[in-house]
């Protein structure tokens, strides 16, 4: 699909290259309204936009659909691009272009995550990079929370959800031999013994536990709902649900 000359409609043998002067000068009528340098600004650089699905060629996703896609993120960029700072466009643009491709990948992933949940992750990911920014390191999940006043293990729920998925066919290592497949790298418990008593053990801890304790990991862990989706079940806060759940697994520990 990337050997296709046109994409789009797009002729892409033939899309212009511009020079860094005629970029400065193009930028500089655009910060004057001049939607014509800004057009031409675009069309001058769908070639960034090119090099960066590469980089997803193998999603199976359209090509079509992530090059309209980058293109919204070139857009982002030109119109947010400042002159002063002392860096190349490439450098500014490349990033938001990768950032918007993996925000449709994230939107239109095959495993539905819950809207109220992909927000909580988002908002952690922009607070993460500005405590990074902010701190020269990188942030603990506790200091995310407390900015964003949620709870850690809500953080952490919320950016398990949004990662990808990775097929257990996808080779993780190539000598010249035959690959190592990520499925040959895990191991099957369903027919050890240990599985079979931990399954006995957690039954009995579960019976110690009070009927809304063992409701809320039912709906947690069981049934895979999300604290916010359980608080709303019960008719209790979030906060609630989040001390209700950290006592019982804590109370099943002593029984364990």
């Amino acid at each position: 699909m990337l050997n296709k000359v046109e994409i789009c409609g797009v002729n892409t043998s033939k899309l212009p290259v511009l020079s860094n002067q005629k970029m400065r000068e193009l930028f500089a009528k655009v910060k004057k309204g001049d939607l014509e340098a800004r057009n031409e600004l675009i069309k001058g650089n769908l070639r960034l936009v090119l090099s960066v699905i590469q980089r997803f060629n193998n999603r199976g996703e359209y090509v079509d659909d992530l090059f309209q896609v980058g293109c919204i993120g070139l857009i982002k960029a030109i119109d947010n691009f400042d002159l002063s700072q002392n860096v190349r466009f490439s450098t500014y643009a490349v990033p938001m272009i990768i950032g918007e491709i993996r925000r449709y990948l994230r939107d239109n992933n095959p495993i539905r995550v819950s809207r109220s949940l992909r927000d909580i992750a988002y908002r952690s990911l922009q607070v993460r990079d500005s405590l990074l920014n902010k701190l020269s390191r990188e942030p603990t999940i506790n200091e995310i929370a407390e900015e964003l006043a949620v709870p850690r293990e809500e953080i952490i729920f919320a950016l398990d959800a949004i990662q990808e998925p990775v097929s257990l066919f996808e080779p993780i290592y190539h000598d010249g031999g035959d690959p190592i497949y990520v499925m040959d790298q895990i191991s099957d418990e369903k027919n050890e013994d240990t599985a079979w008593l931990e399954g006995i053990s957690i039954r009995e801890a579960m019976r110690k536990l009070s009927d809304r304790e063992r409701r809320i990991l039912m709906l947690r862990f069981y049934e895979g709902k999300t604290q916010m989706e359980v608080a709303e079940e019960i008719g209790i806060s979030q906060a609630q649900v989040s001390r209700l759940e950290k006592a019982a697994l804590n109370h099943m520990r002593k029984h364990m």
